[in-house]
């Protein structure tokens, strides 16, 4: 846009220094430094140039880029992570899209959670545990049309930010909880893996994400259930 404003002007501005003066008016010092201001203007037109970028951003544009802006600084309280809010958005997002979202802004907000334990050098305690699952198996219900990196990224940070962690006291509630939001993750992914290589999306570094987070599941005491044994295997 700048660039576009800028050209612009330059050919406005050229005109006024190759115009012809008849030869019988001599310009007095006056005019010509008048005349070089009015270049000097539109050669550097007002800086308000930002903020018609801004506004004629598309919309699509600024959604792709809400929750990012929205995400959950590490410096903030593990109630930012709840908000209501943030799941509506999301929820939003995923209606809006239908069947063509591929699940990039529940990545993102997956992203956050682990950031948030990166920030705080330690995973979810079992009280943030417990308040984040129920949350989370509500609002992540991924189909086979999010993308392996989508899917691969979020079951990364999950398993990262102690998630899937089980604690010694952690309730049965929430232990059957964690199973059933793990399974709703894993079977998108064990699609995707069955599938063609010409109909597969799958790249090194989601295979990458995916070996790491089931390794640490069973390494964090997760039984190696058979979608997991699965989804090595495929």
């Amino acid at each position: 846009m700048d660039r576009g404003i800028a050209g612009t002007s330059s050919k406005f501005t050229t005109p006024s220094r190759d115009y012809n003066q008849s030869d019988d008016s001599a310009a007095s010092p006056s005019s010509v430094q008048s005349k070089r201001g009015l270049v000097r203007q539109l050669d550097n037109p007002p800086r308000t140039t930002p903020k018609l970028n801004e506004s004629l951003n598309t919309s699509g544009a600024c959604s792709s880029t809400y929750l990012r802006r929205r995400s959950v600084s590490p410096t903030q309280p593990f109630n930012e992570l709840i908000k209501q809010e943030t799941f509506d958005e999301i929820a939003r997002k995923f209606h809006h899209f239908g069947d063509r979202y591929d699940g990039r802004n529940h990545s993102q907000y997956a992203d956050s959670i682990k950031r948030y334990t990166l920030a705080s050098k330690r995973p979810l305690n079992q009280y943030e545990q417990s308040q984040l699952i129920p949350l989370l198996l509500q609002n992540f219900q991924p189909t086979q049309s999010w993308n392996w990196r989508s899917l691969t990224t979020i079951l990364h940070s999950l398993t990262s930010a102690g998630v899937f962690a089980l604690h010694k006291l952690t309730d049965k509630n929430v232990k059957r909880t964690q199973a059933d939001l793990l399974s709703t993750l894993l079977a998108p992914i064990i699609f995707k893996c069955n599938q063609k290589p010409e109909d597969s999306d799958i790249d090194a570094r989601g295979v990458a994400n995916l070996l790491w987070a089931i390794a640490k599941l069973v390494d964090n005491g997760q039984p190696l259930t058979p979608e997991l044994n699965e989804a090595v295997a495929v």
